[in-house]
């Protein structure tokens, strides 16, 4: 995260790196995605879709997520668009490839966290392409327009992973094989990338001129819509006795994505909403984890 406020800054005030931004503002265009897409195919090339396991929450909290995305963004445009698009994205936001790997260091079942990460990627992939132009409506398209090209951007971006690691797996193996293999480069990815959204989000904010009150509004509503996340997905997971499932699939969210998609279809500032979820989620899980610890230390 440092590191891609730093870059950030770099490049806005040495004036020697002036004539690389027109480049470094293309690759950018393409590499925030690419490393999106490869984290996420990483991550399903280590899923077998025999071994999904569907359960009744998983649809209680995919019903959650839509349905909240909708109601937050209306309650909250009285306080501004700002902060209804900011606290609308933290909502819908898939959870987080890493979520699995929590999800078991924690004793859950990573085998439905898995599941659900599959399903709500799909949710956002629709919902994404529809929501966003209404939210957001850009005076040189129609909605129609809008649209398309939303979709044509992230259906592949959450799709085709899985897709692609489908194949691998059925008509490549060998290529699946060494997938499989190298799924730990998905955590270095996610690094990479996290620190080009969040030079990003530092942008958004030294460009934001509507002083810091908007700031902090968006980092509250970022931590309170987290904590709410995680308190009511162990809630549900407890009902089906998937209590640190339910949690981090809910409360973990894949936020590179949400950072990326705020500052790309929605106002740039937005970003900020999921740039603070980032430190609000690791807070949690690093407790969440030190509680565990603790525990199996006593036992």
């Amino acid at each position: 995260m440092l590191a891609g406020v730093l870059i950030y800054l770099a490049f806005a005030h040495i004036a020697l790196l002036a004539p690389t931004k027109p480049v470094v503002h293309r690759i950018d265009a393409f590499l925030t995605p690419a490393l999106i897409f490869m984290q996420l195919l990483l991550t399903f090339c280590k899923v077998n879709p025999r071994d999904f396991s569907f359960r009744p929450w998983h649809f209680i909290l995919l019903t959650f997520q839509l349905v909240s995305s909708v109601l937050v963004y209306v309650l909250l445009r009285p306080l501004g668009e700002i902060v209804a698009q900011g606290a609308m994205v933290c909502l819908i936001c898939p959870t987080a490839t890493a979520a699995a790997v929590i999800t078991d260091k924690l004793g859950g079942n990573a085998g439905s966290l898995v599941t659900y990460t599959f399903l709500v990627n799909i949710l956002a992939a629709v919902f994404v392409p529809i929501f966003f132009p209404i939210v957001n409506p850009t005076a040189e398209m129609s909605f129609l327009h809008s649209f398309l090209l939303i979709l044509s951007k992230v259906f592949p971006l959450l799709i085709c992973p899985f897709l692609l690691a489908q194949f691998f797996r059925f008509l490549l193996p060998a290529i699946h094989s060494w997938l499989r293999l190298h799924a730990s480069a998905a955590f270095y990815i996610w690094a990479v990338a996290l620190a080009m959204v969040m030079g990003k989000t530092a942008k958004s904010i030294c460009d934001h001129d509507g002083g810091n009150a908007i700031l902090f509004v968006l980092a509250v509503v970022s931590l309170a819509i987290c904590a709410m996340q995680f308190a009511l997905g162990k809630y549900v997971g407890t009902r089906y006795n998937d209590r640190i499932s339910g949690g981090q699939a809910l409360g973990q969210k894949n936020t590179v994505l949400a950072i990326w998609m705020s500052y790309t279809y929605l106002l740039p500032v937005t970003s900020v909403a999921p740039g603070a979820y980032v430190l609000w989620q690791n807070i949690i899980n690093s407790y969440q984890l030190w509680k565990r610890r603790k525990k199996q230390a006593v036992s």
